[in-house]
């Protein structure tokens, strides 16, 4: 194949966010029995990748790793043949504040509850509710991560925070410790095409963020998808081949980012309910999503998340932006 015609590439990946650790975030009780419901959602979501014929990578949190319910449907993701990435061990989006040994003992547990019931050391990290700080950059490299893929470049973080705040039971406190959950407004300013961060240290560490629509900085992501979705079907597929077609003609190659709920009903699970799309039932929204694949496939190859990471380390010029100190 002539390389010019060659599809850019696209990778997908699923934050594999528990029952519990959206419960904890939203300031629900009951969360502290890690309450679960990875047997309704792994069995659906593999075996729609298998349909679809898709190999993603799908960022697991240690908290769920080292809980014996959860070990088989663990594995059976990596025997399906899709990535296993870390998400922290305690799921908590106010991981920036951190200092840096609470970090590596939050990133390294993860990696090893992972590493213990997969068998497979994670080579990429996203944090929970798209938090990080320097330190993070500095650990992974120091721990051979071969990418990060935290970011999110997008304006609209504050009103996605003040919706869920207002949607919560978080007390004063707790609303503090998540007062950046979803960014803030200048991350909207942050590059949408990978990017490699030079450390300190004069090391880098590749940078895939989380795709948001080029120049306008919106999310592109499965979830507001279905939130468009509410208003109108033709309004969400005309929005998706729009940035669809921004990203081939910017040369953005995507990182398409899914969420549990993507999957998952109201009727499934009433504790989640507040979240846009819940009303939609399961089956239309699998049927969405194969949509959405099949749009994308059509200008992009769909690989997991290590994959993209060695094309652009193979074949792309990457924009540098240096870590600065503390």
């Amino acid at each position: 194949m002539n390389p010019e015609n060659r599809k850019k590439i696209a990778s997908i990946s699923l934050d594999l966010d528990n029952k519990w650790s959206y419960m904890k975030t939203h300031g629900d009780t009951g969360w502290e029995k890690f309450p679960s419901y990875f047997d309704i959602l792994i069995p659906q979501v593999l075996s729609l990748l298998d349909e679809l014929g898709l190999k993603i990578t799908f960022f697991v949190v240690g908290q769920d790793a080292v809980l014996d319910k959860n070990r088989n449907f663990l594995q059976e993701i990596t025997s399906r043949g899709h990535e296993v990435g870390n998400h922290s061990f305690h799921h908590e989006p106010w991981l920036h504040l951190y200092s840096f040994e609470e970090l590596k003992k939050e990133v390294l547990d993860a990696e090893d509850a992972i590493l213990n019931v997969i068998g497979q050391k994670p080579v990429g990290f996203r944090g929970p509710g798209f938090s990080w700080n320097n330190h993070l950059l500095e650990i992974l490299e120091e721990n051979d991560y071969m990418y990060d893929a935290t970011t999110l470049p997008m304006y609209i973080g504050p009103l996605a925070r003040l919706y869920y705040f207002w949607s919560s039971h978080l007390s004063k406190q707790e609303k503090k410790e998540r007062k950046d959950l979803y960014g803030s407004f200048k991350d909207g300013l942050r590059p949408v095409k990978p990017y490699l961060w030079q450390l300190p240290s004069g090391k880098e560490l590749l940078e895939i963020p989380v795709t948001t629509m080029p120049i306008f900085k919106i999310p592109l992501h499965l979830s507001y998808l279905l939130y468009i979705n509410r208003f109108s079907k033709t309004l969400m597929f005309g929005y998706l081949k729009f940035g669809n077609s921004l990203c081939k003609i910017t040369k953005t190659s995507i990182s398409f980012l899914l969420h549990p709920l993507d999957f998952l009903s109201g009727a499934q699970v009433p504790e989640l309910n507040f979240f846009p799309g819940m009303k939609l039932n399961v089956e239309d929204k699998l049927d969405i999503f194969r949509r959405v694949i099949t749009i994308l496939s059509h200008k992009f190859e769909l690989v997991n998340m290590s994959t993209h990471a060695k094309f652009l380390k193979h074949n792309k010029k990457l924009k540098i932006i240096e870590v600065k100190n503390g």
